[in-house]
This record gives structure tokens, sequence and C-alpha cells, in this order.
């Protein structure tokens, strides 16, 4: 298995926080890829078709904010393409509200048809990932270049948050842009898909599980503390929240 994290080029950069890239062509027996809660809606290519929840699910797939786990399953060799979208992304490319696809996964077809089966059936046929990857910024750069929505405060809000994902942050944010609470909410639940406390829990939660992911040595109690959790089994708390596993658990998986 062959697994490589990008940065997005300058085109599409603006709405694409990262991308990953898995290539598998030994295949011997089920793979199951996690999907967690990471703040990031997303834009799945597979050349294989997947299994979600038992039942198989198309190539082109657009993921609205994660908070139920789920498993990607597949079974014969494959490529898979993520692009993670900024927070604010699914309203200002796709003039989708967020929350209608929280905890949801749409064959991106439904979308927009006419473009998207073209541009699905060209990363079929595609010789490379690197030619895949072309078709998909090209795709998200003309998306771009129509943008349906614009919301900045959105974005300030997000970024601070995730940099900064405490408690305070959002009492700090609401008196920095000079919005009610309400207002806040309801416009932040539209652009990202949940509440600002509950992104904001999500931020500090996938910050502290990349943190477990890189540095497999370090104890929990570090963890815990280095990201705002009261204890160590805060945290743990929190992990099998938004993993159905316990960190102990996800790193024995």
């Amino acid at each position: 298995m062959k697994v490589s994290n990008l940065k997005p080029n300058g085109s599409v950069a603006e709405y694409v926080e990262r991308i990953l890239v898995i290539d598998d062509h030994q295949v011997s027996s089920p793979f199951a890829l996690p999907l967690f809660a990471n703040g990031t809606p997303t834009l799945l290519f597979i050349s294989k078709k997947g299994i979600i929840k038992g039942s198989p699910v198309n190539h082109l797939l657009l993921f609205g904010q994660t908070i139920s786990p789920e498993f990607l399953t597949f079974t014969e060799d494959f490529t898979l393409i993520a692009y993670f979208f900024k927070p604010f992304a699914l309203l200002s490319l796709f003039g989708v509200s967020a929350q209608e696809l929280t905890d949801r996964i749409i064959d991106i077809n439904l979308v927009s048809p006419q473009i998207t089966k073209e541009l699905q059936e060209r990363l079929l046929n595609a010789d490379s990932a690197v030619d895949m990857l072309v078709l998909i910024d090209n795709y998200i750069a003309k998306l771009a270049s129509q943008q349906k929505s614009d919301c900045a405060i959105i974005k300030y809000a997000t970024q601070k948050i995730i940099t900064s994902p405490g408690k305070e942050v959002l009492l700090q944010l609401q008196k920095e842009l000079n919005i009610t609470e309400r207002t806040f909410q309801r416009t932040f639940e539209r652009n990202v898909g949940l509440a600002p406390n509950l992104y904001r829990r999500v931020c500090q939660f996938n910050a502290a599980f990349q943190q477990l992911n890189n540095s497999r040595d370090v104890r929990l109690t570090d963890i815990a503390f280095q990201h705002g959790y009261a204890d160590q089994s805060h945290f743990i708390r929190s992990f099998k929240e938004f993993t159905n596993l316990t960190p102990k658990q996800y790193l024995n998986y």
C-alpha cells in the first residue's frame, strides 16, 4: 500500500486543506478505512466501489461533517483520492447547506450530474493518480470560479477554532465579531454543518488524534493536557465518542 499526503496547489488551496492518495494493489483480505470526525467535509474518488454500512457506494462521493464513526471497506485492489475541504467549502462551492450533509454521504452525481458523470468517467479511465489529481483540481477550480457563497466571518471563525479549540474561544469570537450568540450559531451551522461548540470539540479531538497517530509512544495523560482535556479519562471519553474505540483499541487496530 502506498499512502501520500499532499498539499493542494494554488488553484484550489483556498478551499482544500489537504489531499490523501492511497494506492493498494495487493488487497488479499477486506481492508477497512476508518472515517472519523476531523472537521473537514470531503470529496472522495475510489476506483473500485467500496462498502459502507453493508451497502456498496459509488466511485465519486461527497461527505459532509462526520460525527458518527464509520468504515469504508474494500475487497479488491483500489486507488483512493480524498480532497479534505476547509470547513466552509460545501456552501461556497456546491451551494448546499452544510447542515443537510452532516453525517451523510451522497453520490456527487446527484449534485451536478451533467458535469460529474463525465468527470467520473474520465477518472475511471485515467492512467495514473497524477492524472486523476489534475482532473479533480480542474473540477474544483471551476466550482471556485462560480463561487456560490462567501462568508468571511465563518472563514475567520473556523480558522481561529482550529488553531485554538479551547472552551474560551467561542466567547472570544462573539466579542471580536460583535455578533449575537444566536446569529453566530445559525450562520455557523449553515456554513459548517455543526453547532460551534460541537465543531470546537471535533477540532480538539482531531488535534489530539493526530498527535496520537504521529507519536504512538506518547502518554495519553500528556496528550490530554496538551489539548485542553481535564484529564486522561475526559480524553478517552471524547475519543470513544468520535471513534467507538478507546485509544488503546485504536492503536491495536
